[in-house]
């Protein structure tokens, strides 16, 4: 069997996830992997066959997006060029982590999909959301990245295509100590802002990972580390908690380890509001942006004895059977009713 395996690389959540479940993807053919994005720090630990600068997500350093230069970097030409070049008619079955060129393509050229991954269940209408719905954020999740198959991952099985998240193999074999500093990963602040906030709360200790740094660089009570794989691993089996925004993996991961966790979402990224609404169900505290109640939110957050859980039911092994036994072909009837706007060849 020939098989595509798509993957969104905005941010680090999605590469993460992939190296974890390629191999458990390679039991069942032969897999080409398209990587997607220009915006994230860790690299893919295996042979990319396509690369694209797809879609990218930039942010301020204050917390939100960059929309200037999100705007600045969309090439909608090369984007339909590389739609129109990508042969997802080859493959025996595409496997789609929230990437929209394999999407297009694979509308375009009426080859079935499934979209495998996070994003995929908000689909559901189960799944929280934010007292607040922003209607562009919602088209987003739904239509970002279509597929004739979605099978989701989230922190609940708020429905019945919903499996629960991947766990990194370091994270699910360690024993998880408390050394007595808090790891924080807040990739939508600068070093200067973070360091700002922490700094005065000098009777903790903080291990900062920085896209702004190469080499560790300690300033009084903080260390800020460069992102990467291991480091951060080993940062997040040792922490006493963790401060970090409301994606899905690090809060999973946080969670799996029965770690202290606080989360602070990106603004104007829809889908990390409606993480932060299932995280405050599960009792999870939000904050909305780094000010002024920051030290006051960090003290009553350290002085709370409760720790959300997470429980595996499912390993990554049978995940991805799942994935292989539900990701059959649609007929050409169902792919005209999911793309009705488009015009096939």
């Amino acid at each position: 069997m020939k098989i595509l395996y798509s993957v969104q690389a905005t941010g680090n959540g999605h590469i993460s996830r992939a190296m974890e479940i390629l191999p458990y993807i390679e039991r069942y053919g032969q897999v080409d992997v398209f990587l997607s994005g220009a915006n994230y720090t860790l690299e893919l630990d295996a042979p990319v066959k396509y690369r694209s600068k797809g879609l990218c997500l930039f942010y301020t350093n204050s917390g939100g997006l960059n929309y200037l230069e999100m705007i600045r970097k969309f090439a909608p030409l090369r984007i339909l060029r590389e739609v129109r070049d990508l042969p997802v008619e080859k493959y025996d079955l595409v496997i789609n982590d929230f990437e929209s060129i394999t999407a297009l393509a694979c509308a375009f050229k009426k080859v079935p999909s499934v979209n495998f991954g996070h994003q995929a269940s908000f689909v559901s209408p189960k799944t929280p959301r934010p007292t607040h719905r922003d209607r562009m954020g919602e088209w987003i999740l739904r239509n970002y990245a279509r597929a004739t198959k979605y099978i989701g991952l989230h922190f609940r099985q708020y429905d019945d295509f919903i499996l629960p998240p991947v766990i990194k193999k370091e994270i699910l074999q360690a024993d998880p100590t408390d050394r007595g500093h808090i790891t924080v990963y807040l990739s939508s602040y600068d070093d200067m802002t973070v360091g700002s906030y922490l700094a005065p709360l000098k009777d903790h200790r903080f291990e900062v990972f920085s896209k702004e740094v190469s080499s560790p660089v300690r300033e009084g009570n903080i260390l800020f580390l460069p992102v990467g794989g291991s480091a951060f691993n080993k940062s997040l089996i040792r922490c006493k908690a963790i401060i970090t925004g409301a994606g899905f993996e690090t809060p999973a991961e946080a969670l799996y380890m029965g770690k202290k966790l606080l989360v602070l979402p990106i603004r104007g990224q829809y889908e990390q509001f409606c993480n932060a609404a299932a995280l405050q169900k599960m009792g999870v505290p939000v904050l909305e942006a780094l000010g002024p109640d920051f030290a006051n939110t960090f003290s009553a957050w350290m002085a709370d004895q409760k720790r959300p859980s997470l429980t595996l039911d499912h390993s990554t092994d049978s995940i991805v059977s799942y994935v292989m036994q539900h990701a059959g072909s649609q007929d050409k009837n169902m792919l005209d009713m999911l793309y009705p706007d488009c015009v096939f060849n």
